[in-house]
């Protein structure tokens, strides 16, 4: 049982009432592979509301003392049903990511198969090498109905195409037609597999760039409502005090530190969901041996970042020293962790990029009667890029270890045993295959060679659809609202008529200082969100990449703010 499943079911036990969960909760916790059962998630959101309503209710007494006691436990009830219902639709959202990040797969999984095709028209052997060449939801998927499939007629393909047929019609009419080039003629069967590619590319296509046109108006609605018009009303505060309307501290701080961040998360989870398709990166993960298995140096970094930042944030303000502690802390912690598999992320695209290229020479080189080892050897020479460099390896590996081409780039010394590409690693898998075939396999190789070069050009036509939205949503998380929260609250606080709070009618209205640090964590919170929804959009929700670019957001958004705070301080 995971540490997740086992959380949840000590929760269901402070909830003993029977309750009924519904199917689209059962089916995606049997999709997720998860543990828990579905009435085990429902019981445990509801034992979740209770001490979650109990500490919203316990930060408006701290807040704003002088707060109404009705609208406390309202907005402490409401916190609670919050945070239930997100508890209870959280494996539907899973899984719904997990899908859309697996339909990315699905042209290389595609490829795959018509190359596999090219060598010998089996759809059984084609099928098997799809997806046992890769990892990731799809092609489990994928390999699931192959087993299920020994035996019979049919060779997995079928079952498969109707699994995703409603989600992605791509995928079922690219499996149609790689089927049905499998009795076709010699000349026509070629014809056939790159139809087969060019329908899941051009789907792949289509989908994101319908995509990338109908959010436009969500994101800029999260832009207008969730950055540019808080911030604008901050800056109203000192008229409206000037004409004597008291902004009670309860409100604003319930407005912005908890509302405003909830809508955004909300509108972000909605966006997020109606993707078609995610071109995720590879997955690195803490089991790669570049990568610190051990969080403590990313805990030391994180608690000496935020003590610096307590220390600086001292200096500029007396109400900045824990809201840039939080910032500088957290930024730095989330950057020491995820910085090395940043690194080995951006090895892989490096080598990735240059692939097609090797490949093609390879493929060349083969047809023209050479070897595949040969062909390695030689191509490695005369490609001076990552990708030329793994194949100059691989060479020397199966020199030194006289071993054949699988070993040389699979085995356990192989050059793709710590590069996490699935890419190299399926392209290293037909070369194996390809030295087994021969000659004939050659045009495969270049076929290869095309496809992924094709796949490329798909990502970045994709990437640039999408690169104005990500681009704002980026730029405002880590730059622009910091900047525009930093001056606001500068300019507020010195037409304030006072630095500390007043009250007026049994309600404490927002002074200058409370004003910094509720805006200050609006800031940050926006640094979380944005960022996110951001790197959702252009890669997918992968855990280490949203990580990584969250933490350069919250060091970037701390400091603007801070900046922006202090320069707006000396000329106002």
């Amino acid at each position: 049982m995971t540490d997740l499943a086992r959380a949840a079911a000590s929760l269901a036990r402070l909830y003993p009432r029977p309750v009924e969960p519904a199917d689209d909760v059962r089916a995606a916790l049997s999709y997720l592979g998860s543990d828990a059962d579905a009435a085990t998630v429902v019981r445990a959101g509801y034992a979740l509301s209770l001490p979650l309503a109990v500490a919203a209710f316990a930060v408006v007494v701290l807040v704003a003392p002088g707060a109404s006691l009705v609208a406390g436990l309202a907005g402490s009830l409401a916190v609670g049903l919050a945070a239930a219902h997100a508890a209870h639709r959280l494996p539907v959202v899973a899984a719904r990511l997990r899908r859309t990040r697996a339909l990315g797969e699905s042209a290389a999984l595609v490829g795959r198969a018509t190359l596999r095709m090219r060598l010998g028209p089996t759809p059984e052997r084609a099928a098997s090498f799809a997806a046992h060449t890769a990892d990731g939801p799809l092609a489990d998927s994928l390999a699931a109905h192959v087993r299920r499939a020994r035996g019979t007629p049919d060779s997995g393909f079928e079952t498969f195409a109707a699994e995703w047929r409603d989600r992605f019609p791509a995928l079922d009419r690219a499996v149609s037609l790689l089927l049905a080039s499998a009795d076709a003629r010699a000349e026509d069967r070629e014809r056939g597999l790159d139809r087969a590619l060019d329908a899941v590319l051009d789907g792949t296509r289509d989908e994101l760039a319908t995509f990338a046109a109908d959010v436009r108006g969500p994101t800029t609605g999260v832009y207008a409502f969730g950055v540019l018009l808080p911030l604008a009303l901050v800056g109203v505060l000192p008229a409206a005090r000037a004409g004597g309307v008291s902004v009670p501290t309860a409100a604003f701080v319930a407005v912005y530190d908890l509302l405003l961040p909830a809508g955004l998360v909300a509108a972000s989870a909605w966006i997020l969901l109606r993707r078609p398709v995610a071109l995720a990166p590879p997955r690195v993960d803490a089991a790669h041996p570049d990568v610190p298995s051990s969080l403590l140096p990313a805990g030391l970094v994180a608690v000496v970042a935020a003590g610096v930042g307590w220390v600086v944030g001292a200096t500029v303000a007396p109400w900045a020293d824990a809201l840039t502690a939080v910032g500088a802390g957290v930024g730095s912690g989330l950057v020491a962790r995820y910085y090395p598999m940043a690194r080995v992320r951006a090895r892989v695209r490096a080598v990735e990029d240059g692939l097609d290229d090797v490949l093609s020479l390879v493929g060349r080189r083969v047809t023209a009667g050479d070897s595949v080892e040969v062909a390695v050897e030689s191509a490695a020479d005369a490609v001076s890029t990552p990708a030329g460099d793994v194949f100059a390896d691989a060479a020397g590996v199966r020199r030194r270890l006289r071993v054949g081409v699988r070993e040389a780039f699979l085995g356990r010394y192989g050059v793709l045993s710590d590069l996490p590409s699935p890419r190299a690693r399926s392209a290293a898998a037909l070369l194996a295959v390809a030295a087994t075939e021969g000659r004939p396999a050659g045009r495969a190789v270049v076929a290869t060679a095309d496809h992924l070069r094709e796949l490329r050009r798909v990502e970045s036509e994709a990437r640039r659809e999408l690169a104005s939205v990500t681009g704002t949503l980026s730029n405002t998380a880590a730059l622009f609202a910091p900047l525009v929260g930093g001056a606001t609250v500068a300019m507020a606080a010195r037409m304030g008529a006072a630095e500390t709070a007043l009250v007026e009618g049994g309600a404490r209205t927002l002074g200058p200082s409370l004003l910094g640090v509720a805006v200050g964590a609006y800031v940050l919170a926006l640094a979380v969100v944005l960022t996110a929804l951001s790197t959702g959009l252009d890669r997918g929700l992968d855990r280490t990449l949203v990580g990584y670019r969250v933490g350069l957001a919250l060091l970037s958004a701390t400091a603007a703010y801070l900046a922006a705070f202090r320069g707006a301080a000396l000329v106002f």
